[in-house]
């Protein structure tokens, strides 16, 4: 038994590459790229360990080139399932007790080969699967998924060094422990980090999970699948179950040993999700603990004091990038009217500079196609009802093509309806909605906003005028778990801007943060008292 004690150091944030012409970084990520659309590959369940093939197959396609598959994958059912549950108890009995220090080594060599030679790869796999730009690539699947293994193996250390006080003659200490059964991570197509993330912050913890990834991600998880083992997970600690939700959801929300839920995705499903283990609240041998981040209404709100220019910018990049698809973009804003005709030139200038393309194979492009057909389907309806309606009018964009691949233009509409379906409904596609507001009006727009929408995610204040900063603040206190002053609304980076929103938007429990890690931990106070009373008589008694 070695008797170190680690005072584990505080990470930094990882370097975002530039991706320069003729740079080292961009031509072994396109030699990458290239190597890997050549490729094919076939991926299987990973079970106790053990890769698993049912034969129940799906596809993984490019959706800026729908027509090339860069993987079939196979899909778990109820036996599958049953079979991951079992691995993931064997894997318990060993994990949850294994020395905090050997699980702190594990995810931090896991964070060292990322930043090394795994790099290139998992952004080559997320520009293919996902169909996101270098940039985009680089600072979702490289460095955040960095970040979060290194802060999260910093913050587990801060947790177990917090212990109560002690009165003379007695030890007292708090033994954090696993949860007793197993974690369930349902992660999105949106972030390959987030994919990364669900599993290994339950992990690192001591908890065993079952991970189903994303159908439309599943080239990415694949991806990270591969990492955990590279850098030395034990068998069955996390195990891989990719599949139809309706075949999985089922057999793990009704299992006894379900200990928690660790979700990134819909508000319906999330919904759904809770209710079903309400249901099954009898059965269970622990309350789950349910973590989920959910939806968004992002906004931005600006002063009649705000900077144009960093309007411009801040509202393109945090309506656009990605094609819309964070839960964190930009989706409705609110205008005064003295900025509103200077900055809807400027807005419908620069709009007409976006180059929208194939990213994996031009790397100079601003957007690429949203993820899947259905999505394809859903944001044109948006885009469809605003150009019927009489109460919003498109100023840019509108078009969509899905000739080869899923491409929607970055949409441009003004509503004179602050109530208007395209305000209150998360699209989660590259479309911006603006309401001109009177510029002698800002209070009652800062209620407006704040009442509008369900969700409480993010949002962005823009103003130079502090009084109207400080009073947006306290308005919109609950209007968004995230909230940016004279920034975009997306971005959060891990260990400055921990990330999740309440109302509609999840249960808020700051993904990135020391708060997340303790959702997976049941602690246990022990009090050892060193020589014990022989006599039950108290003093006073005499």
């Amino acid at each position: 038994m070695q008797n170190t004690i680690i005072d584990w150091p505080k990470p930094e944030n990882e370097m975002v590459y530039d991706y320069l012409p003729q740079s080292e970084p961009r031509q072994v990520l396109t030699a990458t790229i290239q190597k890997m659309e050549r490729n094919k590959i076939d991926i299987p369940l990973v079970i106790g360990g053990k890769e698993i093939r049912t034969g129940n197959i799906g596809t993984c396609r490019i959706p800026h080139r729908f027509k090339d598959e860069v993987a079939t994958y196979h899909m778990a059912g109820p036996e599958e399932i049953m079979d991951a549950v079992k691995a993931s108890q064997l894997a318990w009995a060993e994990w949850s007790r294994t020395d905090w220090k050997t699980r702190a080594m594990i995810f931090s060599r896991m964070a060292d080969l990322l930043a090394g030679q795994y790099r290139q790869q998992l952004n080559a796999a997320t520009m293919l699967g996902q169909s996101k730009t270098v940039y985009q690539a680089e600072i979702d699947a490289a460095c955040e998924l960095i970040d979060f293994l290194r802060f999260n193996v910093h913050y587990m250390a801060q947790i177990y060094k917090e212990q109560p006080i002690a009165a003379p003659g007695t030890w007292n200490r708090m033994d954090y422990r696993p949860l007793e059964g197993f974690v369930f991570a349902v992660t999105p197509f949106n972030f390959t980090a987030i994919a990364g993330n669900l599993p290994s912050s339950a992990a690192i913890m001591g908890n065993t999970v079952l991970w189903k990834p994303a159908s439309s991600a599943v080239y990415s998880a694949y991806h990270v699948m591969k990492l955990f083992e590279a850098a030395g997970l034990p068998p069955g600690v996390i195990n891989f179950i990719p599949g139809q939700a309706s075949q999985i959801s089922d057999p793990v929300l009704s299992h006894p040993q379900l200990a928690g839920i660790h979700f990134t995705g819909s508000t319906i499903v999330f919904n759904t999700m809770w209710k079903t283990i309400g249901n099954h609240i009898q059965g269970y041998r622990s309350y789950p603990r349910i973590v989920g981040e959910t939806g968004g209404k992002d906004f931005v709100l600006a002063h009649a004091s705000a900077n144009i220019d960093e309007l411009t910018a801040n509202l393109i990049r945090g309506a656009f990038e990605f094609q819309g698809q964070k839960c964190s973009a930009a989706s409705r804003a609110y205008i005064p009217d003295n900025l509103w005709g200077e900055l809807k030139e400027r807005l419908l200038t620069e709009m007409a500079t976006i180059r929208m393309g194939d990213v994996s194979q031009d790397l100079s492009v601003f957007m690429g196609a949203v993820i899947d057909e259905n999505a394809f389907d859903r944001i044109s309806s948006y885009i469809q009802y605003a150009e019927q309606s009489d109460q919003s009018e498109i100023l840019f964009g509108g078009k969509c093509d899905n000739s080869e691949g899923f491409f929607i233009e970055p949409t441009l509409i003004q509503t004179t309806d602050p109530s208007h379906r395209l305000m209150e409904e998360e699209i989660f596609g590259p479309v911006l909605t603006v309401f001109v507001y009177p510029e002698n009006h800002f209070e009652e727009t800062l209620a407006l906003c704040n009442n509008t929408s369900p969700y409480g995610l993010t949002g962005a204040i823009f103003a130079h005028e502090r009084k109207a900063v400080e009073q947006s603040l306290e308005v919109l206190r609950y209007a968004a778990g995230n909230i940016y002053v004279n920034d975009k609304p997306t971005g959060a980076v891990v260990g400055q801007q921990p990330f999740g929103g309440a109302r509609k938007s999840g249960t808020n429990d700051k993904a990135g943060s020391l708060l997340n890690l303790l959702r997976w931990v049941s602690p246990r106070n022990i009090k050892e008292t060193f020589v014990s009373p022989t006599d039950y008589r108290y003093p006073y008694m005499s």
